[in-house]
């Protein structure tokens, strides 16, 4: 029988959810699910220096905006392999940290910060850098370097100390990732990583390791920055002896700046005008807000949807994806190495894509909710307001700049572009058909476009010389939704009304 399917997100409480950790979720959920496998929240909270309040629940919330649920985990239910921060599972890895060091892969170090900040500062005199390994160990204060007696004795008398891995001193460290296929690294490059903290806490190598194995992780997915991090990462699973039951690693490409070089960074959120996080952030620190996607305007699941294609795509010319397609169409084997550059416009257009899909009705709602100028008006009309302007329209909050003359007559007209076509016969034009409209029984877009052409006729004008003139009349404006629409949605009082008014204003003309 295969074994089950489980993925896990295990981002550490350190502050807001990047949009790149909220792409992690993503794909692990998506192969999970695709899969009928399990998805799991782990908090990685052992680095308690650079914890910061509220961040949990920052990312507990962000998962339930995108729609990214997890099935077990922190926020999201027990399972059998609860508890799922690491700041509650603390006397579970020492065992295995001592563990290393009884079968000599590990060892203890009892360098003082001042010994570490000695040694690098030799390192860097003789045009090098330093690295805790198999180079420099011996010369280091651990109990490789010194008697059994003496490690023993430093233990003992509580001085403090962490436990290293032993990095191997020649050898070359294969692994299959399941993007890039087949990595390399020389131990020559790779430091004897601390695995448990002076504080009793284990790092992120040791204890992402346990975690994976005793919650029967299949699949690891995180951010290309932890490639260098993965040769250490395969020999505590060597030497642990669980090796064989490792979780295939897929290393994810980097999102890049909009320019295509770095990596994408707050920075280039606050300097581009864009967010770089999925939900609004206040520092519990200094008090400085960061912009989210949500408070922006954008939906989840545009916004999952964009992040789907920074870095992956289904092969074919589709972009448009609900969750499910998502689901269903996923795979690591579509995953680009190359870094993805984001595209703060594409990510609008994607937002477009999906409000131009949202039924008036509920855009409506959302629009009524939004603006306070809107929240009295009648949901029929509203509903029809927002048929006429989703297609002009990238987000919800865009609503009342484009359609504000629809429920507000204009006080103000482009005279400029009244200007350029009035004549003699537009005046003569507008009142004849101000008495036309006046006599018809319904008013249908139908019988309003037939109405127009009627008059243009028998005044011998041209519809196309007076339509733009008719839209600055009723609107004020040159341009805006669909005339016929507006129109039809105003009704002939109003509409009559708003061009009387109007054509008050001619007399301003100078032909």
């Amino acid at each position: 029988m295969d074994k089950r399917i489980r993925l896990r997100f295990a981002p550490s409480p350190t502050g807001p959810l990047h949009m790149g950790g909220i792409r992690t979720a993503l794909y692990a959920y998506l192969f999970a699910k695709k899969n009928n496998g399990d998805f799991i929240l782990r908090i990685e909270d052992t680095d308690q220096n650079r914890f910061v309040p509220g961040a949990e629940e920052y990312i507990i919330e962000s998962l339930k905006w995108c729609g990214i649920l997890p099935n077990e985990g922190v926020g999201f239910g027990d399972g059998k392999h609860a508890p799922y921060r690491q700041s509650e599972r603390k006397q579970l890895y020492k065992k295995y940290a001592e563990q290393l060091v009884t079968s000599g892969h590990a060892y203890y170090a009892f360098d003082a910060a001042d010994d570490l900040d000695a040694a690098r500062k030799k390192a860097e005199a003789s045009g090098g850098a330093f690295l805790y390994s198999a180079a420099t160990r011996n010369s280091l204060k651990n109990s490789l370097s010194l008697s059994k007696e003496e490690a023993e004795e430093k233990i003992s008398s509580g001085e403090n100390y962490v436990i290293r891995l032993k990095t191997p001193e020649n050898e070359e460290i294969k692994f299959t990732d399941i993007i890039r296929g087949e990595v390399s690294f020389h131990s020559s490059i790779i430091d004897d990583k601390v695995l448990l903290k002076s504080d009793g806490m284990p790092t992120y190598h040791l204890a992402h390791i346990v975690d994976d194995f005793l919650m029967e992780i299949t699949h690891a997915v995180r951010g290309e920055e932890w490639l260098p991090s993965a040769p250490a990462h395969i020999l505590i699973y060597r030497y642990l002896g669980l090796e064989s039951i490792m979780p295939q690693y897929a290393h994810l490409p980097l999102l890049l700046k909009p320019e295509g070089n770095g990596k994408l960074s707050k920075r280039d959120g606050d300097r581009l005008g864009f967010p770089v996080f999925p939900l609004e952030w206040k520092d519990p620190a200094t008090g400085e807000i960061s912009s989210g996607y949500r408070e922006k305007g954008y939906f989840p699941d545009a916004f999952v949807n964009m992040l789907a294609f920074l870095g992956w795509n289904p092969g074919t010319e589709q972009e448009i994806f609900s969750m499910d397609e998502l689901i269903q169409q996923f795979s690591f084997e579509h995953i680009h190495k190359a870094g993805a550059r984001f595209d703060p416009e594409k990510t609008k257009w994607f937002n477009q894509q999906y409000l131009h899909k949202k039924g008036d009705a509920e855009l409506a709602l959302e629009f009524k909710n939004q603006e306070p100028r809107v929240k009295s008006q009648d949901l029929g009309f509203v509903i029809k307001v927002c048929g006429l302007v989703k297609e002009k329209a990238s987000f919800v909050s865009d609503f009342w700049e484009l359609s504000s003359y629809l429920f507000i007559a204009p006080v103000e007209y482009d005279l400029d572009l009244l200007r350029k076509k009035w004549n003699d016969n537009s005046g003569k034009f507008f009142e004849t058909l101000l008495g036309n409209f006046k006599q018809l029984s319904g008013f249908s877009r139908t019988e309003i476009d037939q109405n127009i052409k009627q008059t243009a006729a028998q005044l011998g004008i041209k519809p196309g010389e007076v339509m733009q003139q008719l839209r600055v009349l009723v609107s004020g404006k040159g341009s805006g939704v669909d005339l016929l629409g507006m129109i039809e949605l105003l009704g002939c009082k109003e509409v009559c009304e708003r061009v009387e008014k109007g054509l008050s204003k001619v007399s301003k003309i100078s032909v």
